[in-house]
């Protein structure tokens, strides 16, 4: 008796998986490339208005070139760098920047945290209260430097007006003194940037499960206790993001200053991005600004390096213990 041969396999065995992988690969490649043509039109911009003026800024601080109707410039190596190194006046204004950045940002965040656990706690008009302290976010910095430059008004200010009727001097002129000029420009930057780091810490605040305070407050913790226990890790991403951009805004922060006092009285008020400005467009040193630019841009990605760096590692020490 024979036995029938066994079928021949089909064709199609050994070859299926290959078909199934070029498919495969085949839709991946047309994912790959409509994520690249809906990314494309936002990426054009940037590359254009960001990306080319940064390279552009860069091979300028390596040339001697001036503000002029023909411009004419050569390349001078490492000439601007070296010749900003002996510049005290540029380095007074580095000084006077990371002063108004570092109070601005810190002082900034524990008022928008106290404002932001406020508008979180339940009270009546919340609605109202909120729009409210939007308004100086959404007021123009030249607007807002002028309706500030009213209010320290020697003459017929408020702030003077004020302090007259509870029997104080009135006669501060706070923008032209020395010894109040910063501190009085270090109040506006304040006022004006709280309300976006409350908005931003207000929705981390809502983030958090309405019975994580209540087994708080069931265990006996207090209000401090139930802020460091149960809302700070929430937030404590939020505020290493929202701090490191206060940061960088506060530190290229110009037209706010500019308006209120164009850097006087004597440079009290000179912040690195003002000198620069008036180098490129008074003096007409556009490499020599350029120069400036660059090292400013270099100090503050490694600030915000570091910071974020220390960071990082103690949310590493605490996720370990």
């Amino acid at each position: 008796m024979t036995t029938a041969a066994p079928a021949p396999a089909p064709a199609t065995t050994l070859s299926g998986p290959r078909t199934v992988s070029r498919r495969t690969g085949g839709m991946q490649r047309a994912r790959r490339h409509e994520a690249i043509a809906l990314v494309m039109p936002s990426l054009v911009p940037i590359l254009v208005l960001s990306v080319a003026p940064l390279v552009m800024g860069v091979a300028l601080a390596f040339t001697d070139a001036r503000l002029v109707r023909e411009p004419d410039y050569q390349f001078t190596g490492v000439d601007n760098f070296v010749r900003l190194a002996g510049n005290s006046f540029f380095w007074e204004s580095f000084r006077i920047g990371m002063v108004w950045a570092v109070s601005v940002t810190v002082l900034q965040l524990l008022a928008a945290m106290g404002l932001a656990l406020l508008l979180n706690s339940g009270l009546r008009l919340q609605t109202l209260t909120r729009v409210l302290a939007l308004i100086p976010w959404a007021m123009p910095p030249v607007v807002v430097a002028i309706m500030w430059r009213m209010i320290y008004s020697p003459n017929a200010g408020p702030l003077n007006a004020a302090l007259g009727a509870v029997g104080l001097p009135d006669d501060t002129n706070w923008l032209a003194d020395f010894s109040t000029a910063l501190p009085a420009v270090i109040v506006v930057g304040i006022w004006v940037g709280m309300p976006h780091t409350t908005v931003t810490l207000l929705a981390g605040l809502q983030q958090v499960p309405g019975e994580l305070y209540e087994a708080a407050a069931i265990d006996g913790a207090g209000a401090w206790r139930r802020f460091t226990s149960v809302a700070w890790p929430s937030l404590r991403p939020i505020v290493s993001s929202i701090t490191s951009l206060n940061f960088i805004w506060n530190f290229n922060m110009f037209s706010l200053v500019y308006v209120l006092t164009e850097g006087g009285p004597g440079g009290r008020t000179m912040l690195p991005m003002l000198f620069t400005y008036l180098e490129a467009f008074k003096n007409r040193n556009i490499g020599y600004a350029a120069a400036m630019g660059v090292v400013l841009v270099v100090v503050v990605v490694l600030l915000v390096a570091l910071y974020l760096r220390s960071q990082f590692r103690s949310d590493r020490v605490e996720r370990k213990g």
